[in-house]
């Protein structure tokens, strides 16, 4: 059965449309899945996330693998069932947590040795585990170990750091024993003939989709779109492209535009908890004015030159008696029944309520977002 089908190319740009089939429902691309590290959207309901359009979640095998642990969600049926979440899952492999946590691990050619940021208890995290750990969980969409280098990173490393990953991309394809998706990570940092041999490599293994990893861990975003540009067109025209940790809607649209189906970051979340909020750019026209100069141009350029959107920090004392909306274009429930004033008040009162509203705004602005890349392209 086929997994994945383009309908509709852009006529302007690389960018396209298409259907992902994976066990728990269809996905319309491009999309883009909210962090639900541990099983949770931070500060809001699966219920909510949903409503707000997402099609997609995102969580994570280092972090439940720790806590709560595989005889607690295997006994509850799967991560789905144990979070009450009835659409598809991705899993990221830990793969990730190899980068960031980078003083409490140590790579070998077996996997990862990772000392627990929680307890300090150490844990060898194979290719093959994190596949295992995945199958329990239920994922829909899972990822293979990989080394995420450190940006910069000299050629030697890099190239080293590569050829691991492509030793543990086929030890977890061995290791993949259900029909759920399976993708490969290409590597190679920034140097292009790296890029290039890699993914050629990881297309002669062949996965369900493919995610080019190592990117927006502190290069240039110009680098970040070359690396774009030299890697997209080696992957296959069938299959899911998956850009990791990415990004600002502005780098998503560019990152569409060459091509890419998938996209996850903790930006629209994070910031929401910190009180920095995205809204449609109210003297452009905002949103609609953003879908009629992408249907009019297609993708050739980004639509009203990337200004489509301001980022508006709810602290600021400005808004102290500001009675309006936070976004008069939004329909979420904080958009809707309450103001800027109540939201900031709800922030210098470190009234949980205020880090749920805000991150139900920043989720629908992020997801609404994708609707309308849709529908441009």
């Amino acid at each position: 059965m086929q997994k994945f089908k383009v309908i509709k190319t852009d006529k302007k740009s690389k960018a396209r449309r298409g259907i992902l089939q994976t066990a728990h429902g269809k996905i319309q691309t491009p999309f883009f899945m909210p962090i639900a590290t541990s099983g949770a959207v931070k500060t809001v309901t699966p219920e909510e996330v949903k409503k707000c359009g997402a099609q997609i979640i995102l969580s994570n095998t280092y972090h439940l693998m720790l806590r709560p642990g595989m005889p607690v969600i295997k006994k509850a049926g799967g991560l789905h069932k144990f979070m009450n979440w009835s659409g598809p899952i991705l899993t990221d492999s830990g793969g990730y947590q190899v980068f960031s946590l980078s003083k409490i691990r140590k790579i070998k050619n077996s996997g990862v040795e990772f000392q627990s940021h929680l307890d300090g208890s150490k844990h060898l995290l194979t290719p093959e585990k994190a596949i295992k750990i995945q199958e329990t969980l239920g994922s829909d969409i899972m990822m293979v170990l990989d080394e995420c280098p450190k940006y910069p990173v000299s050629k030697s490393y890099a190239r080293k750091s590569m050829e691991l990953t492509t030793t543990w991309a086929i030890r977890s394809k061995r290791a993949h024993s259900n029909k759920n998706l399976l993708f490969g990570i290409t590597q190679g940092s920034t140097y292009k003939d790296l890029r290039i041999q890699h993914v050629r490599e990881l297309v002669k293994i062949g996965f369900d989709g493919y995610a080019v990893g190592g990117l927006a861990v502190g290069e240039p975003v110009q680098k970040m779109y070359q690396v774009l540009d030299w890697v997209v067109p080696e992957l296959p025209e069938n299959k899911p492209r998956y850009l990791m940790g990415v990004g600002k809607p502005e780098q998503i649209i560019e990152a569409v535009k060459r091509g890419v189906d998938m996209f996850d970051c903790v930006i629209p979340t994070r910031n929401a908890r910190h009180g920095t909020l995205y809204v449609w750019g109210n003297k452009l026209g905002g949103a609609r004015a953003f879908a009629r100069a992408w249907l009019k141009q297609g993708l050739q350029s980004t639509p009203l030159g990337g200004k489509f959107y301001q980022e508006l920090r709810i602290k600021q004392s400005k808004y102290r008696l500001d009675i309006k909306p936070v976004d008069p274009q939004c329909n979420c429930e904080l958009c809707q029944n309450y103001s800027r004033s109540y939201l900031r008040h709800l922030f210098m009162t470190n009234e949980p309520l205020a880090l749920r509203l805000a991150t139900l705004h920043n989720v629908n602005f992020y997801l609404r977002l994708m609707e309308l890349i849709r529908k441009g392209i």
